[in-house]
């Protein structure tokens, strides 16, 4: 494995490479073969560089045949090392010269494929198991996929991630073996829609530690969540001139929704800044809450630029003043392990698409006694008692919340996303994109004119960044041709993109399937872009 950065640089079509290879440039390598490169700004987050997992992989579902493929060979920009051996060079990072593996279970035996239904142990310490997130790519059958000729690079997993071939197969099972409507019919295909469509549910709720699965409503997705939050909650309990806080790190579904409800209620929306990595200003932030406040909604991690705001001293701070919170973990469910009790959150909502379960299935996590207080938010089947023409009798908590047929099969098909994150580790998974982060952090940085955005010590899978010279739509473009897929745009989070002065940022962004040679790719395909660029230039 090579050492270093950028090592064998293709001057093939690049006019007079030769001449900027020597002598040194302040953005250039010295030669071919270079590995001192100019000073690059640190991350203070890379500081913590936790070690990987480098040991036989557990493969948590099915594992379809791996289709070999041979790329096609096009001019490359500089080369680079497929992992984290050799990152010390960069003397800004010589913490990462102690990265090693950490040694491999000897007497543990690995879980069985996951099939339909498996039920794991709860004490089961999933996290001891090995990690290869080369042979986790091979549960998902669309990474087999070809993009203009090229392997497809997966790198727009905060939109949305891909799905296991468990998740798949599980879906199909329901409609070949289960589909019917639940709770209601008395004949067997019903008794077995109930009964997966609740152990989804129970699944769910061991998923964030919650304490009942009364507690667990399903709804399509983390908009949908907070909508239901804004309205069941929100209308009965935000008046004229209460306050909701929320901050600039928002994802518009975490921010319109507050804002209709003010609008309604007269009440105002005040906002916590953030500083210039993009972290919340925890001063500010506690300056805006009073007497008046209501609500707090934050997220757990940014959309937009990766960082992960400091939620437990928020919720803390937020609830001396009396307020309630909602936690968006949209972006954190799939990165990092959720414990909604012991972070005392309100409410908590995602979406089962960001967390390798299908599209249109998502969560809304209430503390019981919040939720036994709200009305319904809409009407119709399954959420009520009794119904006369004088007066309706609702159901508990959470079937008071689910009127009318749910999104059955999507909510088994989270139920098997969950047990596939369960059998992988979700510690296992936080280290992996760890060093992935660091490794492309330091990557990214080294090209000329690309400035990552948001940079705070604490950051989840996103790297978002703009390049000198650059419209964002023009690097996705470029980038989407050598079969690697990202997102170029506002994120839907345009205040906090405008609160760095831009419109739109290019977004890659991680999962548990992506390797150093998915970040080796991306990398050399930026090179390659500014290189030509600047030798037309």
């Amino acid at each position: 494995m090579a050492s270093g950065f950028p090592f064998a640089l293709e001057t093939e079509g690049v006019p007079q490479l030769a001449e900027i290879a020597q002598p040194p440039s302040p953005t250039m390598p010295a030669s071919l073969g270079f590995v001192d490169l100019s000073p690059v700004p640190t991350f203070s987050f890379l500081e913590e560089a936790r070690p990987l997992f480098s040991y036989p992989p557990t493969i948590p579902g099915p594992v379809p045949a791996l289709q070999e493929s041979t790329p096609e060979v096009t001019p490359q920009a500089p080369s680079i090392s497929a992992g984290p051996v050799g990152l010390g060079e960069a003397p800004s990072f010589g913490f990462l010269k102690d990265v090693r593996p950490l040694p491999s279970p000897e007497s543990e035996s690995r879980p069985e494929p996951a099939g339909i239904e498996p039920e794991i142990p709860p004490e089961l310490n999933l996290s001891s198991y090995s990690f290869d997130a080369e042979a986790l790519k091979r549960d998902f059958p669309i990474l087999r996929e070809k993009v203009n000729g090229r392997p497809l690079v997966w790198l727009d997993n905060a939109a949305t991630t891909q799905k296991p071939q468990s998740v798949i197969e599980r879906i199909k099972y329901f409609y070949e073996h289960e589909n019917s409507n639940v709770h209601r019919a008395a004949h067997e295909l019903a008794a077995r829609a109930t009964d997966a469509y609740e152990s989804a549910r129970e699944k769910v709720r061991r998923f964030l530690n919650a304490s009942s699965t009364r507690e667990i409503i399903f709804v399509r997705g983390a908009t949908e969540g907070i909508n239901l939050v804004a309205q069941a909650w929100g209308r009965r309990n935000i008046q004229k001139d209460d306050e909701i806080v929320i901050t600039w790190l928002e994802h518009h579904a975490n921010i319109v929704p507050w804002q209709m409800l003010c609008s309604e209620k007269g009440a105002k929306l005040r906002v916590a800044p953030v500083d210039d990595s993009g972290q919340v200003l925890l001063d500010e932030y506690e300056k805006l809450l009073g007497p008046k406040t209501r609500l707090v909604a934050l997220p757990q991690v940014s959309n937009a630029l990766g960082i992960v705001p400091p939620a437990g001293e928020m919720i803390e701070a937020a609830h001396r003043h009396g307020a309630r919170v909602l936690l968006d973990g949209a972006q954190s469910v799939s990165h990092m392990r959720v414990d909604v009790q012991s972070l005392d959150c309100d409410f908590f909502v995602f979406s089962g698409h960001k967390v390798f379960a299908p599209t249109g299935i998502g969560v809304v996590y209430g503390k019981q006694e919040v939720l036994e207080h709200m009305p319904p938010w809409q009407g119709g089947g399954n959420m009520i008692q009794d119904v006369t023409f004088e007066k309706t009798v609702y159901q508990l908590p959470s079937q008071r919340f689910e009127a009318g047929t749910g999104n059955i099969a999507d909510a088994v098909g989270l139920g098997a996303a969950i047990d596939y994150v369960d059998r992988v580790g979700m510690i296992n998974i936080s280290r992996h994109e760890h060093g992935l982060l660091t490794y492309a952090t330091e990557s990214l940085q080294r090209i000329p004119g690309l400035r990552i955005i948001g940079t705070a010590k604490e950051k989840a899978g996103v790297l978002s960044f703009i390049i000198d010279g650059f419209r964002t739509e023009e690097i996705g473009d470029y980038l989407n041709r050598h079969g690697i897929a990202v997102r170029s745009g506002h994120h839907c989070a345009q205040p906090i993109l405008r609160r760095f002065g831009l419109e739109s940022t290019v977004r890659a962004s991680l999962a548990l399937y992506n390797t150093y040679e998915d970040i080796d790719t991306l990398v050399t395909a930026l090179w390659n872009l500014t290189l030509r660029h600047n030798s037309i230039a």
